[in-house]
């Protein structure tokens, strides 16, 4: 069924939009949409904001452009900004097409009221279905329906969007690109568990792709694959593509994040990871937890054995750098089993561990164990679990505050000599005792300036079981290596090389930052 309308007399004038977190963030989707929009590419703009900027502001640069149909992008981060922006386009502008896609707005659509505000909704992949939509607005035959299934063409068929990344996202932005698509397990808390399998693209054409990149000056790209290690040739060529250009220019780093499967690392792959300097693979590896039956309760399946192995080898034996995923609140864990879990993923020696707490994405199975283990989620995005049968409230809100302070000391790579005494033979309890002193003590988790961060740790390690010698040596020498003016007065005289110490660290944490906005 379709309604006609008058047709477009003039060129249409198309913006394909989203909110990125932030500045360093580019959209890979819009990108994608873009080059495959065939005729309709002419008359189409992208335009990238962020949550730095207030709805308000966002209405009034699109509308200055005079749009006609405006396509956003609405992911689990902005879902509450993009909200607000349809309803302020719609009101000063009822006559404007409005189509949405992506996650969060492609599964259960009755709970979002941004859907009801928009004309059209895209779910899944749009690199067909939006041109198609497009031709029938611009020919007066729209759709009556609001809601479009995706067309999920072969992937021969997507024309690639590397080129429409722009120079100025070259030198200043994270490149985002994919060498597959979805996932073939079937972890119910992910989005990628509804996925058909998971497919690759033609791996000749896309190796021409970053080798376009590279020469136009790419030096660091975040591989999107849920499974980059599931197709060994195919990661192969890959890994020797970025090591040829490290032996060939190695006056010119480079940087790639790759998210592997934990318990599958031939030796063919070990013997390439390890021929990687420090600080050139970034390697994300989704655990999640190590209880066993609650592998099971989520439809997982990890050889934790093959995994330990695999960490322990990479973070010993590599210079890659490790970012071990692992949330907590998963059906069936208790904080003593989470606890459990967490202190025997320490000792494998990743260099992060990044806390989660469970999220209830739309679409996901993991919905289905709701009523079994009384969960509550917050309605507001990130839609994270407020309580279950297992973990109360308050100790929820406990352990959202230590995945916090966790981020700020032993992620954050600025307090080395400083965690060990921190954690000790306890990691978890350790952390969970620090965290409830720190947030009785400032009450708060945000805008923490990194001084006060230093001597709040020093005043907690100092009350603790530990030499004080020992403290004030770690804790110095870490501060000693932030690039901070001022001598803080409670770790004594100054060292007589520190403000040499000063310059050195500066660049160096620059790259730092970096890498750890790739990650985020």
């Amino acid at each position: 069924m379709s309604q006609s309308l008058p047709q477009y007399k003039e060129i249409m004038n198309i913006i394909l939009t989203t909110i990125n977190a932030r500045y360093a963030h580019t959209s890979l989707g819009l990108r994608y949409l873009y080059a495959n929009l065939q005729e309709h590419q002419a008359y189409t703009t992208i335009c990238e904001y962020t949550l730095e900027q207030r709805p308000i502001d966002i209405v009034e640069q699109l509308l200055a452009q005079k749009p006609t149909v405006i396509g956003l992008g609405v992911y689990i981060w902005n879902i509450q900004q993009s909200t607000e922006v349809v309803s302020l386009l719609k009101a000063i502008r009822p006559d404007l097409i409005i189509i949405l896609g992506g996650p969060e707005v492609s599964h259960e659509q009755h709970l979002n009221p941004i859907v009801q505000t928009a004309d059209y909704v895209i779910t899944g992949w749009g690199e067909a279905s939006l041109p198609t939509l497009l031709s029938a607005i611009k020919q007066g035959q729209i759709p009556t329906e609001k809601i479009i299934n995706g067309i999920r063409l072969p992937l021969s068929d997507i024309a690639f969007p590397y080129d429409y990344y722009t120079d100025t996202d070259l030198k200043q932005r994270i490149l985002y690109v994919e060498a597959s698509r979805g996932c073939p397990f079937k972890c119910e808390f992910c989005l990628s568990s509804i996925d058909d399998g998971a497919k690759m693209f033609n791996i000749a054409d896309f190796m021409l792709e970053l080798e376009k990149l590279y020469q136009r000056g790419a030096r660091a790209f975040k591989f999107v694959d849920r499974t980059f290690n599931l197709k060994i040739e195919h990661s192969k060529k890959i890994l020797v593509f970025f090591l040829n250009k490290l032996k060939l220019f190695p006056e010119e780093p480079i940087f790639a994040h790759f998210e592997v499967i934990p318990d599958f690392l031939p030796d063919e792959l070990k013997t390439l990871i390890k021929q990687f300097p420090p600080g050139a693979l970034q390697l994300e590896i989704g655990i999640q937890t190590l209880n066993t039956e609650v592998q099971k309760n989520i439809s997982r399946r990890t050889h934790l054995g093959r995994a330990k192995q695999n960490i322990m080898w990479l973070s010993t034996q590599t210079g890659a750098h490790l970012h071990v995923d692992l949330i907590a609140a998963l059906p069936g864990e208790d904080l003593t089993s989470f606890a459990k879990g967490f202190n025997e993923l320490w000792t494998w020696h990743p260099q992060e561990i990044q806390l989660g707490i469970l999220k209830r994405l739309k679409g996901t199975p993991i919905g289905r164990h709701i009523a079994e283990y009384q969960y509550v989620y917050d309605n507001n995005p990130p839609f994270s679990v407020l309580q279950n049968r297992d973990i109360s409230f308050s100790d929820m809100q406990k352990l959202t505050r230590l995945t916090r302070f966790w981020d700020l000391i032993v992620n954050s790579g600025r307090f080395p000599h400083a965690v060990p005494l921190l954690l000790r033979d306890k990691p978890f309890e350790n952390m969970w005792a620090f965290s409830e002193w720190l947030f009785g003590t400032i009450k708060q988790t945000h805008q923490i300036a990194l001084t006060k961060l230093t001597e709040y740790l020093f005043n907690w390690l100092m009350q603790q079981p530990i030499s004080a010698i020992d403290v004030l040596q770690a804790v110095s020498a870490d501060f000693g290596q932030m690039g901070i003016q001022g001598w803080p007065h409670y770790l004594g005289p100054a060292p007589a090389d520190w403000r040499v110490k000063i310059n050195q660290t500066k660049h160096s944490q620059g790259i730092t930052r970096q890498k750890r906005h790739i990650t985020e």
